[in-house]
């Protein structure tokens, strides 16, 4: 038999190539993922532990307070330690000629190994009077190698009574600007570790200790003596990695939510791969039932049998699986060196973990191996003539379909309870198991529902007269081949609206946070006794590309409300509906808007010589001025004493659709059109930007690894349409020379694949947006307020694709089909 196999494998290679490519795709889906988890990691590491990345160990502070120097003294002069690098990085203000920028500063390593950024051009500093700036702020403000500027700190002293000290240095160099998130957006400077101090306080410290060690020295080993050294936790001395992780939990409250995503992905990968594989290779081995059956005939015992199959299953697994992880390797390298040519995503880094591989290769061969003992066992589990004819299909009339029902039911009922449970206490790790369970639990029960459906859809081809008919009765004339071609799509199609609504849903639930926190997208604000915006740069600045409102707020007076005093500036309400996005934060005539945590519902406004009982509501965030509408009341005249101590900030509202870096050079713009310093212009559009761009980078990735799972869906939706084809030469002879054309059996063909194809879209649709809602309410429900969120355009999109890809996976069968003369295909067995 095993010769057997092999001329299989040789005299009908052209069988084997669908399914070689669904493996292929399937394991390259597999693979890629992994790879997305592993580089994920390693971008994050050159990104968000870039300051740390090339070292061997980290030490980090024990509590809240950072490292002092005789920690980083102790460190250094550790036996294990060869080389040590104690970080220390300040909030400066930076005067560049055009304006006064908030800028970064920190002290550069002596090690050249533990420097974070590359220099590109110049040389280090190399006096306390010489630093180095990123190219990015070199570029936006025409800086080059011997200009200067003058570095502020904070400095030391009581409020009014403040001494800031400062540096005037000289720019030596230029370096790589640093791709760590905290840094992002502002100027960054590096200089000696005696500049860096001269401009902080005693209190600084060192917020990490990077360290290589000395050839020989475990890493256990350096993490203990370094601890016991310091008398601080061992959990506090980490690798790169480690401390990478730490970050990434700390930025979502603790829990380290990117790493389940990305495992809860690789196991979604896991589940799709199976199903969609086993879908595929059942309809592919189902094309040889009459001819295993022959084989039987002719002497061949159930075992032999059994075994040729395995054989070519293992042969073709391994073969594509091999082809798989290689299509991987090369789709990742390629999506990721093309996206680090993009400035904003340099940091993106290629890994591929040895699991990438290694489960690749195994999975997708055992996957081929078990999807193809179903039919093969089908094929032998019954006498060799019987086996010539169609098997029953599960139903509810016989054991094998009440069982499937049963099951099915059951896990969709329990999977449901689980999913609902996650999404009202928002725990992932709940809903997740909860939804694949409840899913699996459809995929059982669909061959019980999904015929029936594409009946009821059939009507819908009846227009389409004898064709359409015939198209209609086809479609479901196998229902178990119907089935589980329509469940390969529904797969894809279902995790692709899963993650279009959980994309939605995500970013509307940051949105609202980000409303609430930052109420309108920039706020320029002057300070007390400093020249006022006139309206002419108002005016200026309104015009710059980018810019959708502008308008400025007017003091009104002071309103009280429990024990708190708040200055209340008035704006209009064409302003309040342009500019405040939350409707929450917008005054009506007869109310206040009070800061977020201000107490009471009621409070007294003050304005010249009148006093007003107002209501009084809150808005949605804490640091907001208190606001009252200026079409009920007045503005203070100009020489009212409060003048003195308040100035009336601009509200701008922004292009939503501007990146990080039209946002930047806009605040450049906005800043030396209103002749005031960047620092004094700030707002939320910055944060919401980063939060989009990365669900939008999320959901591309994702979304193209999905594309793949239903570009595998289409290729059994041709490979139905092919044994369709095959069984039914015959009959499809026999409606040529009554006088059918062929271009109407083209059409028939082509209406059984889309009904096949559009019925499983509708109903992928509909379980996606579920789970893609409950998703998002349980990954996000802890510490956001979450909308569903339909993305109604791009569903309905992923239905028109569906459809028409399986009107396309009809035209190679539909060719065949036709292509045959009646007189031939009637001759044919």
């Amino acid at each position: 038999m095993l010769q057997v196999a092999l001329s299989q494998l040789k005299t009908h290679s052209r069988r084997f190539i669908a399914i070689t490519l669904a493996v292929l795709l399937a394991v390259a889906f597999l693979s890629a993922t992994l790879m997305v988890n592993a580089s994920t990691k390693a971008s994050l590491k050159a990104s968000i532990g870039q300051s740390y990345a090339s070292a061997d160990l980290v030490v980090s502070p024990p509590g809240n307070e950072p490292l002092t120097e005789s920690a980083a003294a102790t460190v250094a002069a550790s036996p294990a330690v060869g080389e040590s690098y104690a970080q220390r990085s300040l909030y400066i203000q930076t005067d560049l000629g055009k304006s006064s920028i908030g800028a970064s500063f920190r002290n550069m390593s002596s090690f050249p190994s533990l420097e974070p950024v590359k220099l590109l051009s110049g040389t280090w500093p190399g006096n306390d009077h010489e630093v180095v700036v990123d190219t990015v702020t070199a570029e936006r403000n025409t800086l080059a190698v011997g200009s200067a500027t003058t570095l502020t700190g904070q400095g030391t002293g009581e409020l009014g009574d403040v001494k800031k000290p400062t540096l005037t240095a000289t720019i030596t160099g230029i370096t790589a600007t640093s791709t760590d998130p905290q840094s992002s957006g502002t100027a960054q400077f590096v200089g000696t570790p005696a500049a860096v101090n001269a401009l902080g306080t005693p209190h600084d410290g060192y917020r990490t200790i990077s360290v290589n060690l000395k050839d020989g020295t475990s890493i256990t080993e350096a993490k203990e003596s370094l601890a016991a050294a310091l008398n601080q936790p061992i959990e506090t001395i980490m690798t790169p990695d480690e401390k990478t992780t730490e970050q990434v939990a700390n930025f979502t409250g603790g829990q380290d939510q990117l790493t389940i995503v990305l495992l809860a992905f690789a196991g979604v990968a896991l589940l799709v791969s199976a199903l969609v594989v086993s879908n595929t290779f059942s309809v592919l081995v189902a094309q040889r039932t009459r001819e295993l059956a022959l084989l039987r005939c002719v002497g061949a015992s159930r075992n032999q049998v059994r075994s040729s199959v395995i054989v070519e299953a293992l042969i073709v697994g391994f073969t594509a699986s091999v082809l798989g992880v290689l299509a991987a390797t090369g789709t990742m390298a390629l999506v990721l060196s093309l996206l680090s040519q993009n400035p904003d995503f340099s940091f993106a880094t290629l890994a591929v973990p040895p699991s990438a591989i290694i489960a690749g290769i195994v999975v997708g061969t055992l996957l081929t191996v078990l999807a193809a003992l179903v039919p093969a066992r089908a094929a032998t589990a019954v006498a060799p003539l019987a086996a010539l004819r169609p098997a029953d299909d599960a139903s509810v009339h016989n054991s094998g379909g009440r069982i499937r029902l049963t099951i099915g039911v059951v896990l969709i009922l329990a999977g449901g309870v689980g999913l609902i449970a996650g999404g009202i206490s928002a725990n992932l790790l709940l809903a997740l198991p909860s939804g694949a369970a409840s899913f699996i639990g459809f995929l059982m029960a669909a061959t019980l529902f999904v015929p029936k459906l594409v009946s009821l859809a059939g009507t819908l081809a009846r227009p389409a007269g004898v064709p359409g008919k015939m198209a209609a009765a086809n479609a479901v004339r196998n229902p178990r081949r119907t089935t589980a071609t329509a469940s390969a799509l529904l797969i894809g199609v279902t995790l692709v609206t899963m993650m279009m609504t959980g994309a939605a849903t995500a970013r509307h639930a940051f949105d609202s946070e980000l409303d609430g926190t930052y109420p309108v997208d920039l706020a320029a604000q002057t300070y007390p006794g400093g020249n006022d915006i006139t309206d002419a740069e108002m005016a200026t600045a309104a015009a710059l590309p980018g810019v959708k409102h502008i308008a400025r707020l007017e003091l009104v007076g002071m309103v009280t409300a429990g024990d708190s005093q708040l200055a209340t500036y008035g704006i209009s309400d064409a302003d309040a509906l342009a500019l405040l996005a939350n409707p929450a934060n917008r005054p009506t005539r007869t109310s206040v808007v009070l800061p977020k945590g201000t107490a009471g519902s009621a409070a007294s406004l003050v304005a010249g010589t009148q006093t007003t009982n107002l209501a009084a509501t809150s808005s949605t965030a804490y640091g907001m001025t208190a606001l009252v509408s200026l079409d009920a009341f007045h503005a203070l005249p100009a020489d009212d004493p409060l003048h003195a101590q308040m100035t009336a900030p601009l509200w701008i509202t922004v292009d939503p659709a501007l990146d990080a870096n039209g946002l930047m050079d806009l605040r450049t713009s906005l800043a030396q059109a209103l002749h005031i310093d960047e620092n004094q212009i700030g707002g939320g559009v910055l944060e919401k930007v980063m939060f989009n761009q990365v669900i939008d980078m999320l959901l591309l990735v994702v979304t193209g690894l999905l594309a793949v799972a239903v570009f595998i869906a289409l290729i059994g939706v041709a490979n139905t349409l092919s044994l369709s084809v095959l069984e039914r030469t015959r009959e499809n002879s026999l409606l040529r020379a009554l006088g059918l054309t062929r271009g109407q059996l083209r059409g028939m063909l082509a209406l059984e694949a889309v009904l096949i194809a559009g019925v499983a879209a509708l109903i992928g649709s509909a379980l996606g947006a579920v789970y893609g809602w409950a998703g998002a309410q349980s990954a996000l429900g802890s510490f956001a307020a979450v909308t569903a969120v339909i993305p109604w355009g791009q569903i309905l999109a992923v239905v028109g694709v569906a459809a028409v890809a399986g009107l396309l996976a009809s035209v190679v069968p539909a060719h065949r089909a036709a292509k045959l003369s009646p007189v031939e295909g009637l001759a044919m067995d």
